[in-house]
């Protein structure tokens, strides 16, 4: 079994188009959507058109922290009240509504996703946020205690935009890697492959170069993000992006 799995698409047309020309001749069994599709500035009606048509072809989808943005009372700082405001404006009737109902996990076989935790979008999985202000590796002993009730083959998570790996007893773990808004200063856009061989799960990660100008311009042309989009989208960090909740 083959499974092609995206993750934090935010927005963008211009990467989702060129993971999807890798993922479409890998002829996949199954899609996995683990959500974040919409909040982003390069096109993300075309994103989320593009996202729409997987889920109708059997994609597994389940809702980011981002798509919680949308409930009501879902949006804390200015900058991602701007975003609300400008997307409630400029997206098709029910496309944001979509994907404001999706659930928070789901299953495939022995497969389970999540965006970020079993219990929160907010929260991620292989590492947890240390109040000092950085990411640290869960111990042993807490991923286990969140991995092993779920009974799974295969546990994927997104929503900290790197890629990772590890086992849990005989369960494989995967971060994917995100489609847009790159961390690790590698701005090429991301997907994630999994293979099932004789009950057994393995993991690729992979990096494809699109037109990053093209999704700049796009931005910049028609919407009023398009100087942080840019800074984001070409540097392939998040430095100097605020103002996130």
């Amino acid at each position: 079994m083959r499974v092609a799995v995206i993750s934090d698409t935010h927005g963008n047309a211009f990467a989702l188009d060129a993971v999807l020309r890798r993922v479409r001749p890998a002829a996949p069994d199954l899609i996995v959507n683990l959500g974040d599709q919409a909040e982003g500035s390069a096109d993300p009606a075309r994103a989320l058109a593009l996202q729409a048509e997987l889920a109708a072809g059997g994609a597994l989808e389940v809702r980011g922290n981002n798509e919680e943005k949308l409930w009501p009372g879902g949006r804390r700082g200015a900058l991602t009240r701007a975003y609300g405001a400008w997307l409630e404006a400029h997206m098709p009737p029910g496309a944001l509504a979509r994907i404001a109902a999706l659930p928070l996990e789901a299953r495939s076989g022995d497969l389970y996703a999540c965006h970020g935790t079993p219990q929160s979008a907010w929260e991620s999985l292989l590492w947890a946020w240390d109040p000092a202000g950085f990411y640290r590796a869960r111990e042993p002993g807490e991923l286990r205690a969140l991995v092993e009730p779920l009974g799974a083959g295969v546990v994927l998570c997104g929503h900290t935009h790197r890629a990772g790996a590890t086992r849990v007893g005989d369960t494989l773990v995967v971060n994917a890697g995100s489609v847009s808004d790159q961390v690790d200063g590698d701005p090429r856009a991301r997907w994630t492959e999994l293979n099932r061989v004789g009950g057994q799960w393995s993991v690729t990660f992979h990096a494809v170069a699109y037109d990053i100008e093209a999704a700049v311009a796009w931005s910049c042309a028609h919407t009023p993000f398009g100087p942080g989009e840019a800074r984001l989208l070409r540097t392939g960090t998040m430095e100097g992006r605020s103002d996130e909740g």
